[in-house]
C-alpha cells in the first residue's frame, strides 16, 4: 500500500445537486473539507458545487464507466479520498402493492444498492491512502425491523417497500464491510424524514 497523505480532508458526496446531498456538501465544506460534489446532471451540479464552493463532478451511481471516471478524476487532482458519503439514491413507484413488478424493485436496487457498492469499489484504493478513511451509507429507519413492527413509528406506516428493503440491504452491506475492511470507518446515517423532492417535501 502506498504512503497516505495528509493535508486538507478530501470528501465525495454522491447525488448531491440538491436535497441531503447539497446539505452534507455544505457543512463539510464549512467544516473545512476540500469536497467533490458529485451527481448526474452536470448543468445543475455545476452550479450547486458554484454556490458552495465545492468541486463538481459527474457521475452516475448506475454507469460503471462513470464511476470509474469520478474515481480517475478526484484521483488526479488529490490522489487520496478521506470521506465517502453514498448519498445517491431513488424512491421507485409508490403504488398498490398489487401493482410492482420485479423492473420496479430493479430499478431501485440498481440505484441505491447497486450504485454504493459500485462507488465503494472504485474509490476504496483512493480511501486507503488517506490516514483516517470514512465512508458513510445513507439509509432509513424504513430500512429497520425494529422500526417497521412499532407502530407508535412512521417507518411501520410509510407505502414504500421497495425503498425500505434497499435500505435493509445497505444496513447490512455498511455491516459487513466495517467487518471486511477494518482500516475504514464505515458507517450508515438515517437523517429521518427531511424534506427534500425525494420525499415530497414531507419531514423536518
Amino acid at each position: 500500500m502506498t504512503t497516505p497523505i495528509t493535508g486538507m480532508p478530501v470528501s465525495l458526496v454522491t447525488g448531491a445537486s440538491k436535497g441531503i446531498g447539497l446539505e452534507t456538501v455544505r457543512r463539510l465544506t464549512d467544516a473545512g473539507h476540500r469536497v467533490y460534489l458529485a451527481a448526474r446532471d452536470a448543468e445543475r451540479g455545476r452550479a450547486a458545487a458554484g454556490t458552495l464552493g465545492a468541486r463538481f463532478v459527474r457521475l452516475d451511481v448506475t454507469s460503471d464507466d462513470s464511476v470509474r471516471r469520478a474515481a480517475e478524476v478526484v484521483g488526479q487532482e488529490e490522489g487520496h479520498l478521506d470521506v465517502l458519503v453514498n448519498n445517491a439514491g431513488i424512491t421507485g413507484p409508490v403504488r398498490d402493492i398489487h401493482d410492482y413488478d420485479g423492473d420496479a424493485m430493479a430499478a431501485v436496487l440498481l440505484t441505491n444498492v447497486v450504485g454504493y457498492v459500485r462507488v465503494i469499489h472504485a474509490f476504496l484504493p483512493l480511501l486507503e491512502r488517506a490516514t483516517d478513511p470514512s465512508i458513510v451509507n445513507v439509509s432509513s429507519g424504513l430500512g429497520s425491523f425494529a422500526m417497521s413492527h412499532d407502530q407508535s413509528r412512521i417507518e411501520s406506516r410509510a407505502p414504500s417497500p421497495l425503498y425500505a428493503a434497499a435500505k435493509s440491504a445497505i444496513n447490512m452491506l455498511t455491516v459487513r464491510y466495517a467487518q471486511s475492511l477494518p482500516g475504514i470507518r464505515i458507517n450508515a446515517a438515517d437523517p429521518g424524514m427531511t424534506a427534500t423532492d425525494l420525499s415530497g417535501g414531507q419531514g423536518h
